[in-house]
């Protein structure tokens, strides 16, 4: 099918829009992230296949629908970037949008530069833009993937900070091609007045928004429907208004009035951020679908082994380093940190904000042709080739193996932990969080004084700050989904309700309390807590220490060099076979200490015999007794 007319352009846009939808549908389905299906259905859809999309098209209004929704786009992810969770985040989060971006940035522009020879200028715009990984292709690998808390707030604050920042250093340097701007001077007053535009523009709309929504009457009964459509009026007007005034200020424009509008405590700030997700929903399918459509395979295959090899260095090289660079010195695993250099895939910005400036150098090119510089002209359309075959590669490559793959390549890293709640960022609280952190499970303090709120951040904890006998304290930090809570304050009472609400609420697997006083350990038990009494534990260490130290050295080593821990025998291939016939399969350096089954706990024996359901405690090396896991417990 060859160009749509304006009689098949409604239907084309609804058959899109229809994909989207149901590709969304499909990515939750079966937890891939929804970007697969949506450059799959428009390379479908394109001149390559069934030819049922064309660059005529959308005639030329693709430059207009793909600048109004990248606006909208950069205005969501801005709208959710919280500066009291940035100050939260671990200091590796903070390294990562800076000094990690930077790596990309130049790593990205030299690969490009000499594997494909590409002007400096173009080397650069294509670094910049795929500095940007985005939240709409984090978000959909969070959900697939729960790993630990400060690996997920690093890949999505990156994702979120990376797509506003991107898109306006590539905004700069696409202006200071098509000016012929070379000299730093010029540079930065490009870039001062393109961002000084955008954020003065930003902020009075903001302001607008914000005074509109608090103290305008908004009719008590249409108030949530009439909130929603004002924000995603402002967002478009603020992109608008913005590049009037100064060409691809606009994207500056829609990120500050997106920052400023999301930490501002605005009226049915839940209904305008359901409102915008599902918006974007909807622009994110029509742009990825067209613009995969739109994509050329012979710009792909004339980037040839330099495109290749760019794809190896950003994917293989450059984010590997950059994120080793970030975490160092930080709490994260050596098997967390290569999870997050092998996800870190690329997703709408770059291709949005790519193909806009390829249409842009198109059609400057075009001008300078019928002007007679033919030689400029084709340098610009080359660099538009150069710009949407290097960009879209590393995301057709990225997407395909980093996004659909990231479930498998967490379960071979071993980066989904189990989620632990500690009430109480104390030193008895944070003394058990590094225990359990070292043994790589996922632990969320919280605690409501904010000097220890900010004594245990700077140890680099995950902290939540709040009360945790508040029901909606404790389900916001994530109770819904943890398998143990420990209540762990100096206060006895406070321990008891958490535990009690923990219990009722949650149903986690185990609900743990601290008991200051021992008289009240009983008063705990009775009511169905699992109580260690601070007392009684020291009596019992000391007792330790006096009459078993080597025991005692050991125990303090575990999870460490050494480790015990209680699994389920799930294996089928272990179920009815005896202790004698299991030992030498177990990893060295690790044995079976002890079994518990039906309430009782016995040393087994060497001809004990295996049975399903088994709980059986192994000890020694931490590695052996990681790998002896496993074996026992695939699952």
């Amino acid at each position: 099918m060859a160009a749509a007319g304006g009689a098949n352009l409604i239907p084309l846009v609804a058959a899109i829009i229809g994909i989207g939808v149901v590709s969304q549908v499909l990515s939750d389905r079966f937890r891939v992230p929804s970007v697969v299906f949506l450059i799959a259905s428009g390379i479908l859809l394109g001149p390559e296949v069934l030819g049922i999309i064309s660059p005529d098209s959308f005639g030329n209004a693709l430059q207009a629908i793909v600048g109004l929704s990248v606006a909208i786009i950069v205005f969501e992810g801005a709208f959710h970037i919280r500066i009291d969770k940035l100050r939260e985040a671990p200091a590796a989060t903070f390294r990562l949008v800076t000094i990690g971006a930077a790596i990309s940035f130049v790593g990205t522009g030299l690969v490009v530069h000499y594997a494909l020879g590409a002007p400096w200028a173009v080397s650069f715009l294509v670094g910049a833009l795929l500095v940007a990984t985005g939240p709409t292709v984090i978000a959909p690998i969070l959900e697939v993937v729960p790993v630990r808390d400060r690996v997920g707030a690093a890949l999505e604050t990156e994702g979120i900070v990376n797509d506003v920042t991107a898109a306006i250093v590539a905004v700069v340097i696409f202006e200071a091609i098509l000016e012929g701007v070379s000299s730093p001077n010029a540079l930065v007053t490009l870039f001062a007045e393109r961002l000084g535009v955008g954020v003065v523009v930003g902020a009075i709309v903001a302001g607008t928004l914000y005074y509109a929504l608090q103290y305008v009457d908004l009719s008590p009964g249409n108030a949530p429907q009439n909130a929603r459509l004002l924000v995603l009026a402002g967002a478009l007007v603020s992109y608008a208004a913005a590049d009037f005034v100064a060409t691809e200020a606009g994207i500056a424009a829609v990120a500050t009035a997106g920052i400023l509008l999301g930490n501002a405590e605005v009226p049915y700030e839940k209904e305008i951020s359901a409102f915008k997700g599902d918006i974007t929903l909807l622009v994110l399918s029509f742009v990825f679908i067209a613009l995969a459509a739109l994509l050329d395979f012979e710009s792909l295959l004339a980037l040839g082994i330099g495109g290749l090899a760019i794809v190896a260095a950003v994917a293989l090289v450059i984010r590997p380093l950059l994120v080793f660079v970030s975490a160092r010195g930080d709490r994260f695993t050596r098997s967390e940190k290569l999870f997050m250099s092998f996800v870190g895939p690329r997703g709408i910005i770059p291709a949005s904000v790519a193909t806009l400036f390829a249409i842009a150098f198109r059609e400057e090119a075009t001008r300078l042709a019928a002007e007679g510089m033919t030689q400029q002209a084709a340098v610009l359309n080359e660099s538009a080739s150069i710009l949407v075959g290097t960009v879209f590669l590393v995301i057709l490559t990225t997407v395909l193996f980093e996004a659909g793959l990231a479930r498998q390549i967490a379960e071979y890293l071993d980066v989904i932990p189990m989620r632990v709640l500690v009430i109480g960022g104390g030193k008895v609280g944070r003394a058990l969080a590094e225990r359990l952190e070292d043994r790589g499970e996922n632990v969320v303090l919280i605690e409501q004084d904010q000097e220890v709120v900010q004594t245990a951040r700077n140890l680099g904890f995950t902290v939540h700050h709040g009360d945790g006998a508040d029901t909606d304290v404790l389900r916001s930090a994530g109770a819904g989904n943890a398998k143990v809570v420990v209540a762990a304050t100096g206060d006895d009472d406070v321990n008891l309700l958490v535990s009690q609400l923990a219990n009722s609420k949650f149903e986690p697997e185990n609900v743990l309390a601290r008991a200051n006083n021992p008289d009240n350990v009983e008063a705990f038990e009775e009511l169905g807590v699992r109580t260690i009494s601070s007392t009684i534990a020291t009596a019992q260490a000391l007792d330790n220490y006096i009459e078993r130290p080597t025991m005692s050295n050991w125990m303090g080593e575990i999870g460490r060099s050494g480790d015990v821990q209680e699994v389920e025998v799930t294996a089928e291939n272990l179920v009815g076979r005896t202790i004698r016939e299991v030992g030498p399969e177990l990893p060295s350096g690790c044995l079976v200490a002890l079994v518990s089954r039906n309430g009782d706990t016995n040393v087994p024996d060497a001809d004990f015999t295996l049975q399903e359901g088994d709980r059986i405690t192994i000890i020694g090396g931490r590695d052996a007794v990681r790998d002896a896991e496993r074996l026992v417990h695939p699952e």
